[in-house]
């Protein structure tokens, strides 16, 4: 594997493009993943494996080839900073930015070990080929970089373009730690609607936060507790995970499935500490009396199964508090903006850190 991997690094390498108008442009297809729990797939940056392709529901699948929380690492000492990409279905939605669909996210490694925001590049409106300028006019000094791709559309072919004094390299840093990642498990919140732009998605922010992998298993619509993502979880070898599913489950769904997708975690890994995740209290249920009725029920539902459960390593996140008082923090009743998620997280981050521990 690790011939191949170098092998294909060389490859891309000699795909780098001749200066252009002071360009040059490195492959990074190759570079160190994180987000996965899918590695080898054909499609490097799916987020299922080979394996599940006709064994999951088609609408799992196609989300699966989304690219939310996957992120690239790099390092370069560039002035400027151009990135090009294909994305895979030019995928487009009413209540969220292109940026956040279909962008890209550039952070740099800080000398206190933090990552700071460079900058986004914006996708094409018209067609699947994107090509936008990062930064420019940088002091040129070697820094690391992350990139984070894609919320709600695939990626293919991503080129890192730089001036032409410049290299593009691997990593020597080896941040955020892949030691242990956080696996989070939900719907199309978690997945990054309706994030202005992908780092803005509060798995990346919790990334960001522990200076952690954290592997995001979020998909739009169907977090509906399938035994074959319980499997893909407990394949990994994670310091936590988080269940966050209440939004796409009624209650009767939930608990026909939590028992049987508990239990092929807990076979699999008997220690590993799980965080149950509560409906929060969205602004609509101050006039929406069937969403009020609903998330009281199925909040209940997950409290009746985590106390019947009596599992030590099992733990319970009260998400009702959350956002309330916070009416400006979502596009749609339900569906977080950059503000919604910072709050998520923000209330997110002690527990993880704690359980963690």
């Amino acid at each position: 594997m690790k011939k191949l991997t170098l092998a294909f690094f060389a490859m891309c390498m000699a795909f780098a493009a001749n200066a252009q108008d002071g360009w040059k442009y490195f492959c990074i297809d190759s570079f160190p993943l994180y987000g996965t729990a899918a590695e080898g797939a054909s499609n490097r940056f799916s987020r299922l494996p080979d394996s599940l392709k006709g064994k999951v529901r088609d609408e799992l699948w196609d989300l699966g080839q989304h690219s939310p929380g996957l992120t690239l690492r790099f390092r370069s000492d560039a002035s400027q900073i151009r990135i090009k990409w294909r994305s895979l279905n030019k995928f487009s939605m009413n209540h969220m930015t292109p940026t956040g669909i279909r962008g890209l996210d550039l952070y740099t490694l800080a000398p206190d070990s933090t990552w700071a925001f460079v900058g986004s590049a914006r996708p094409s409106m018209s067609s699947h080929n994107n090509e936008s300028v990062v930064m420019r006019n940088m002091d040129p000094e070697m820094r690391e970089y992350m990139l984070f791709l894609s919320l709600y559309d695939g990626v293919d072919s991503i080129y890192v373009g730089v001036d032409s004094a410049a290299t593009v390299e691997w990593p020597v840093v080896d941040l955020p730690s892949r030691h242990k990642p956080v696996v989070m498990y939900g719907t199309s919140i978690l997945q990054g609607g309706c994030a202005n732009r992908p780092g803005m998605a509060h798995t990346c922010i919790l990334q960001r936060m522990l200076n952690r992998e954290v592997i995001n298993l979020g998909f739009s619509g169907n977090g509906r507790l399938d035994p074959e993502i319980a499997r893909l979880m407990a394949s990994v070898d994670a310091g936590l995970y988080v269940i966050d599913v209440m939004p796409n489950v009624t209650t009767e769904q939930f608990v026909e499935r939590i028992g049987p997708f508990y239990e092929i975690l807990r076979a699999a890994r008997p220690d590993t500490p799980i965080l149950l995740v509560e409906n929060p209290e969205f602004p609509d249920i101050r006039f929406n009396k069937r969403t009020r009725d609903d998330n009281i029920e199925e909040n209940a539902a997950l409290r009746a199964f985590y106390e019947a459960a009596n599992d030590p390593n099992m733990h319970y996140f009260y998400s009702a508090d959350v956002l309330k008082g916070n009416v400006e923090c979502t596009v749609d009743n339900a569906h977080l903006t950059d503000l919604g998620f910072t709050i998520f997280a923000d209330a997110l981050y002690p527990v993880i850190t704690s359980l963690l521990k």
